[in-house]
């Protein structure tokens, strides 16, 4: 079971995570997501059990618990697909810059379509 972690200090590490979990079961996998351009954890992570038992019981134990300062908001992680998008497929639709045959299609000055 993948759990995602909500409200995680900046300085909390992947061991510590870790750390926390195991006091509940087996950890496969333990991942803080670290903003691009600053290095900094974004404030959330994912902790990956093999044992749905396990993971639950961790989730019941740890949910609102206090970890450096911050109470901990967890929750079973969703797929990609299950996201926002409710299931659907990213990419565009009809109309989308492209017609069916592969040809561009860009908007002319007055306003008619036209073709590059």
């Amino acid at each position: 079971m993948n759990i995602h972690v909500g409200n995680l200090a900046r300085e909390v590490t992947e061991a510590e995570l870790r750390n926390a979990f195991e006091l509940f079961g087996q950890v496969a996998a333990v991942r803080i997501v670290i903003d691009r351009h600053s290095g900094v954890s974004r404030g959330f992570g994912f902790v990956d059990m093999p044992d749905r038992a396990e993971a639950l019981a961790a989730v019941e134990g740890l949910n609102m618990k206090e970890l450096a300062g911050r109470t901990l908001d967890l929750s079973e992680s969703r797929g990609p697909r299950e996201g926002r998008r409710g299931g659907r497929p990213h990419g565009g639709g009809a109309g989308r810059g492209r017609s069916g045959n592969g040809k561009k299609w860009g908007r002319s000055p007055g306003g008619g379509r036209r073709r590059f």
